[in-house]
């Protein structure tokens, strides 16, 4: 699936002037600025034309361009060509794909800098076209997709963005968003009328999977004629926040693919899509620093719960008593996100001291937020319903570690607890990996793991009835971990590397 737009190729003639600009520059590995020097053009006016703001640039600026490019005669009559069709009109489109922005995130970027960064020039450079970003749900996925596409869309691709129905956000939407109706007519696309699975398929968490990559889409099942005629061969992101993999048709995103050259597709999801060139990108939750290190208020779980406790409780100044309680609550709920908001809200009923006893006895009474019943209502089932998504084998395996002695455990430790072969541990920490339940350390100088603090608090204390999207947790496994019908228990797939 990684399949980019080359400057030299059979799609040169039809290209927008400013990708073309862009791709030309980025082949020979110049910086706006370099370019701006070579061509004695200012930065500015490159910038604008790789945008398509200017629309209606004069011959000598393209033969001063071409030539700090040192284009080739072929590749200098496909400029003045895309020239000549943006004098006819074609700069409207390109106007009307500058306006799509993608949401505007309501808190800052915390700790995702580098995630953000590699997300980022992957999708740019065309080096991934597909890319599935998964965690436990609230670890902050939708957050990171956020800045990737701003940091897309600062580089001048048009960010469609899609947010799945029932899905949290926590995001304001743009104002004016030109092409709203053909994002959400893409995703309806892609989705398809319901999932088909080959018998046997199986995503890491057991559960089937719709991508039937094995069958052709019908030739009827052609891509929305409007948003390829909005596209063309520009460059742009579709985001689907939230997705449902099981419910998206793989044949019919290879239609899209091939059909929009430019297009690059972000989803950001509880499980992996499993299909052929997808890139997996699994988010754990902030960094928070041992109990046994100095308290670091720059830490990024430190730096986010601060920031929530500011909200709630401007009066707490990080002394040093304050913020060793700080970050002993950050590591205790593992730099996860949306236990750490839910911890700063029940400072408005308690003080610092306390909530850390609380953390210390009882943590599961803390993963409702107090100011929004929704977002631990969001954590609990979340949470369930990828503890009942595991396959039997994983399932057991988190119980018998919530029980284990420490809370640190290796490979070896897994090998121990079940007599499983190393390749079958190895398969089966991936798995829990994947879905979130354990977050990788080498606080010890070695590769070590351990079960989130979410994962035992809940896993202990299932709610009474069922989850949302989980009807078959009604009842308890090892550990009160919740049971379901897993149709092949002993069978762990192995999702496409990361």
């Amino acid at each position: 699936m990684t399949t980019g737009l080359s400057p030299e190729g059979t799609t040169t003639a039809t290209a927008a002037l400013g990708t073309l600009i862009r791709g030309h520059r980025l082949r020979i590995g110049l910086t706006q600025r370099e370019l701006a020097d070579l061509s004695t053009i200012s930065v500015r006016a490159i910038r604008d034309l790789e945008k398509g703001k200017a629309l209606r640039p004069r011959a000598e600026t393209i033969r001063l361009i071409a030539d700090g490019l040192r284009l080739g005669p072929r590749a200098r009559t496909a400029l003045e060509e895309a020239v000549r069709r943006g004098h006819h009109g074609g700069g409207s489109r390109h106007l009307l794909l500058e306006r799509c922005a993608p949401p505007a995130p309501l808190h800052p970027l915390i700790g995702r800098q580098a995630e953000a960064a590699v997300l980022a020039e992957e999708l740019r450079s065309g080096a991934e076209r597909l890319v599935t970003v998964v965690g436990l749900s609230g670890v902050g996925k939708t957050r990171l997709a956020l800045e990737t596409a701003a940091r897309l869309h600062d580089a001048g691709f048009p960010v469609l963005w899609h947010t799945a129905p029932g899905a949290v956000t926590d995001s304001l939407p743009p104002d004016d968003d030109p092409l709203l109706a053909l994002t959400t007519a893409c995703a309806a696309h892609l989705q398809g009328p319901e999932p088909r699975t080959h018998p046997g398929t199986a995503t890491a968490h057991g559960t089937g999977t719709g991508a039937s990559y094995g069958t052709p889409a019908p030739a009827d099942e052609q891509p929305p004629a409007a948003l390829l005629a909005a596209l063309g061969d520009r460059d742009a992101l579709l985001v689907l926040d939230g997705a449902a993999p099981a419910r998206l048709d793989f044949p019919r995103l290879t239609r899209l693919l091939r059909e929009l050259p430019g297009l690059r597709v972000l989803l950001t999801a509880d499980t992996p899509w499993n299909v052929p060139g997808e890139r997996l990108f699994l988010l754990a939750p902030l960094d928070a620093p041992r109990p046994d290190a100095p308290a670091r208020a720059d830490a990024p779980a430190v730096r986010f719960l601060l920031g929530r406790i500011r909200q709630v409780r401007p009066d707490i100044v990080p002394d040093e008593r304050s913020l060793a309680d700080v970050a002993w609550v950050a590591h205790r709920l593992d730099g996860h996100p949306l236990a750490l908001a839910a911890a700063a809200s029940w400072l408005t009923v308690c003080d610092l001291p306390t909530l850390r006893g609380i953390v210390e006895t009882d943590p599961a009474a803390l993963l409702d937020h107090l100011a929004d019943g929704r977002s631990g209502s969001h954590l609990r089932d979340g949470v369930a319903r990828t503890l009942a998504q595991l396959p039997a084998s994983s399932r057991e395996l988190v119980g018998r570690l919530c029980t284990a002695a420490g809370d640190d455990f290796d490979l070896d430790e897994v090998v121990r607890l079940t007599g499983r072969s190393l390749p079958d541990c190895g398969r089966m920490v991936r798995t829990l990996l994947i879905g979130g339940v354990i977050r990788p350390g080498t606080d010890h100088g070695r590769s070590t793991f351990r079960v989130l603090r979410v994962v035992r608090a809940l896993a202990a204390r299932p709610e009474p009835g069922p989850p949302a999207n989980a009807a078959s947790c009604a009842s308890s496994g090892p550990a009160g971990m919740p049971e379901t019908r897993d149709s092949d228990a002993s069978a762990v797939a192995a999702p496409a590397a990361a």
